[in-house]
């Protein structure tokens, strides 16, 4: 099943420490339900140096958030919004849109088939 969220996509986050937030997603987990969003639920972890190899001290890094607690910006209506996919069929060909429910657009082509004529025997 296409992924409601993807790379690349603008998202509130609705639950938690960060809420009202925005950032763009830049790595989607799927097999955890989770999502790591520029900028949003920033940690830092103590490193311990390695000659030749990395520095120690203090790293800050984006933490993985769960994909139910955001939620993405419409580029449209700039609104946060559910996401609903739509199939159209044009010319013989299969097209697969995510689309915003709040102002019924397309967002954007998810899959792309062409049906292939089959010949009769």
């Amino acid at each position: 099943m296409a992924s409601k969220i993807r790379k690349g996509d603008t998202v509130v986050v609705l639950r938690g420490k960060e809420k009202g937030k925005m950032g763009e997603v830049i790595k989607v987990l799927k097999d955890k339900n989770r999502v790591v969003v520029k900028g949003v639920n920033l940690v830092k972890k103590h490193v311990k140096g390695i000659p030749n190899v990395r520095e120690g001290g203090i790293y800050e890094f984006e933490a993985p958030i769960h994909i139910s607690n955001v939620m993405l910006l419409c580029p449209k209506c700039n609104k946060p919004t559910r996401v609903g996919f739509r199939i159209v069929w044009e010319n013989d060909t299969f097209r697969k849109y995510r689309y915003c429910k709040k102002c019924n657009e397309n967002i954007d082509l998810v899959t792309e088939k062409v049906k292939k004529e089959r010949v009769k025997r």
